[in-house]
């Protein structure tokens, strides 16, 4: 399949059962699709869940753009392609933001958001210091220090097999010998810069489920975003607070499953 722009479809992980309920996953930054597997299987067996690769990440391509416009066409075709109707979209970090601008994109498609410590609103210097802090630190001697690097960050609390099936499937070894992360430095780099856009709203009336990550300081959440959706939404939405850093999947699996399944009427 070949989108309008000729550009190529995303790379996309489908688990569960081809006509279950859809569940359409949407990875964060520096992600990808799979880390969506054990999650579904343990905690949302009667599902389908579409798990696509971002632009840039993981198997998808990638050759620019890397933009917000350029990910929601992609990720709209996956959704078409793949949904028997309408779907519940959990969305993570950069995902969260890109599951409120494809539920503005193609209403019909979506049931409700559920949102992972969605990065709406991070400070610009916050996102300027990411983006300058790759420049220099964009490749890895091995396995070891790639793992001691994460377990020194947001990944601190998340269970050790975990980062070692991450390792295993998404960590690749560079030209010259270095190591680094399947995904593209240039799009990385690119979607920092998308993060410091004006925020959207998704549209009104449409069940949103948000999960902030208390551990996050200063938060990727904007609580100026939440008063926004508060006065959108009203009832239709529910905001959650844990005591968990950015990795709330991996952190937090039964609470995200027991949300998903409340989402999908279970």
């Amino acid at each position: 399949m070949e989108f309008p722009s000729g550009m190529p479809s995303l790379n996309t992980h489908l688990f569960g059962p081809e006509h279950g309920q859809p569940i359409f996953a949407v990875h964060g930054v520096t992600g990808y699709g799979g880390r969506f597997r054990s999650w579904a299987a343990a905690e949302v067996p009667q599902a389908r869940v579409i798990a696509p690769d971002l632009l840039g990440h993981g198997h998808s391509s990638w050759t620019a753009p890397w933009g917000i416009e350029a990910q929601v066409d992609a990720l709209e075709a996956a959704l078409r392609e793949h949904a028997s109707g309408p779907a519940v979209l959990i969305g993570h970090s950069y995902g969260g933001l890109l599951s409120v601008h494809l539920a503005n994109r193609a209403p019909d498609l979506v049931k409700s958001l559920l949102l992972l410590d969605p990065a709406i609103g991070a400070g610009r210097e916050r996102l300027t210091e990411y983006a300058d802090w790759f420049v220099d630190h964009h490749s890895y001697a091995d396995r070891d220090e790639a793992f001691a690097d994460k377990k020194g960050e947001a990944w601190a609390d998340v269970p050790d097999e975990v980062l070692d099936r991450e390792l295993d499937e998404h960590f690749v070894e560079l030209p010259g010998g270095r190591f680094f992360w399947r995904f593209s430095p240039a799009a990385l780099i690119a979607s920092w810069s998308e993060l410091a856009r004006p925020w959207a709203l998704p549209p009104a009336g449409i069940p949103t489920t948000v999960l902030v990550a208390e551990k996050v300081q200063p938060p990727l959440f904007n609580p100026e975003y939440e008063k926004e959706l508060r006065g959108l939404l009203g009832d239709s939405l529910v905001v959650t607070r844990l005591d968990v850093d950015h990795m709330v999947l991996e952190e937090r699996p039964a609470v995200v499953g027991e949300l998903a399944r409340l989402h999908l009427g279970h």
